[in-house]
């Protein structure tokens, strides 16, 4: 058996903060995880260019997090986005800012991040263990012993932090191995979903939109035929729906209203800076332009063109007819339709397919504090193993890094509180 004054289970985003702030506090520490490199999901994140953080007044920023975003207010003040980046900073990871207030790393390149975390663990003498797989927590008079992995070997610990994520991308490694040990440990675990997530779609002709990209339109989440929620930005049409930033933001609700049985529809605004008069001025002088040639050679200058054939067919319009044929009626048809294309949302992508995962232990379970356990002493949890989940734009790293800050430094005080 080998002895340490603290264990991380997983090495992820919040794993890997949580243990060098440990050692960094002077303890032992001892880093497992499951599989054979560290930061896997890291390097996949942000399309491999990783969006770090958001460069957003740290106050605001828990009004971006639908998943218990209370529970980091003082969490985030804690270490913040511009800690964050200092901290990477001196890694020799130098970030930028892109639209919507998304921190990347200078160089667009992921695997800079996931090198300077591991020079970080390095740098403070943690030792890291990878491709072993933690099978359970030694618990001992609801105190924490230490951890037992495959083989029956035994690594003792009066402190454990579990940052093995949820159940979003198992390949690498976030399996949901966290929500068994929760289970068996006396927590409650809110049911894993998805939160950040394609939708698919009832609609054929979507498939016929695959790979289209769109900026700068207004996709209206409609639940029981209420307006729920709008985002402004970017969206991607796929062979099963819609994709893409403001899609994503929008897909927690959605899938959580879909489990409940409710209809569920996209409403998408294609030109959300013009009011409705604006917009029909604005088709009047295209048909003016185009006053002689036919409805489907119109619109070249108001769509792209994948999407002129689709909005032909839901206008109703005669894609043949010569455009100062058209009447009345069916303008203001086309013009409805530019602001409001409407898709039927019939169910979301599953959950390893998911971004982030909404759900997990209980955070009224959780010191927000120190991030130990309520439950258990020594135990501590951090990451997106806990039931928090923000909206894309750099804000789950945010709160996996600043998770696992405290969760680090919290373990580390209280072990060495023992010596």
């Amino acid at each position: 058996m080998n002895e340490y004054q603290v264990i991380v289970v997983g090495g992820g985003a919040a794993g890997m903060m949580a243990a060098g702030q440990a050692a960094k506090g002077c303890a032992k520490v001892l880093l497992l995880e499951k599989k054979e490199r560290l930061g896997r999901k890291i390097a996949i994140t942000g399309k491999g260019r990783c969006n770090l953080t958001n460069e957003e007044n740290v106050s605001d920023f828990v009004s971006h997090y639908p998943g218990n975003g209370r529970f980091l207010y003082g969490i985030l003040r804690d270490f913040d986005n511009v800690a964050l980046r200092d901290f990477f900073a001196s890694y020799g990871v130098e970030t930028k800012v892109e639209r919507g207030g998304r921190v990347f790393p200078v160089s667009d390149d992921a695997e800079m991040v996931v090198k300077a975390l591991t020079t970080f663990l390095a740098d403070n003498g943690v030792e890291v263990r990878a491709g072993i797989a933690v099978e359970d927590i030694l618990i001992e008079n609801g105190q924490v012993k230490g951890v037992r992995v495959a083989g029956q070997t035994k690594y003792l610990a009066p402190t454990v932090i579990i940052c093995t994520g949820g159940a979003s991308y198992p390949a690498t490694g976030s399996n949901g191995d966290g929500y068994r040990f929760a289970r068996k440990l006396g927590h409650s675990v809110i049911t894993p979903r998805p939160a950040l997530v394609p939708l698919k779609t009832s609609e054929e002709w979507v498939k016929e939109l695959q790979g289209l990209a769109l900026k700068n339109v207004e996709a209206t989440l409609w639940i029981g035929g209420k307006k729920k929620s709008a985002e402004f930005g970017e969206m991607l049409f796929t062979h099963f729906g819609v994709s893409g930033p403001i899609i994503l933001t929008l897909s927690r609700q959605a899938g959580d209203a879909l489990r409940k049985g409710d209809q569920v529809e996209l409403r998408i605004n294609l030109k959300p800076a013009l009011a409705l008069d604006q917009l029909d001025a604005r088709v009047q002088r295209d048909f003016q332009k185009y006053s002689n040639k036919q409805f489907k050679n119109a619109l070249e200058d108001l769509l792209p063109q994948s999407l002129i054939p689709v909005m032909i067919r839901l206008s109703g319009i005669n894609p043949d007819g010569v455009v100062h044929q058209i009447s009345r009626e069916e303008r203001k048809r086309l013009v409805g339709l530019l602001q409001e294309l409407p898709m039927t949302i019939t169910e979301t992508l599953s959950i390893e397919t998911a971004i982030v995962t909404a759900g997990g232990i209980n955070v009224l379970e959780i010191n927000p504090k120190t991030m130990a356990s309520k439950r258990i002493e020594g135990l501590y949890w951090a990451g997106e193993v806990v039931d928090v989940d923000g909206i894309t734009g750099g804000y789950n790293l945010q709160a996996a890094f600043a998770m696992g800050y405290r969760a680090g430094r919290s373990a580390s005080d209280s072990a060495l509180s023992l010596v």
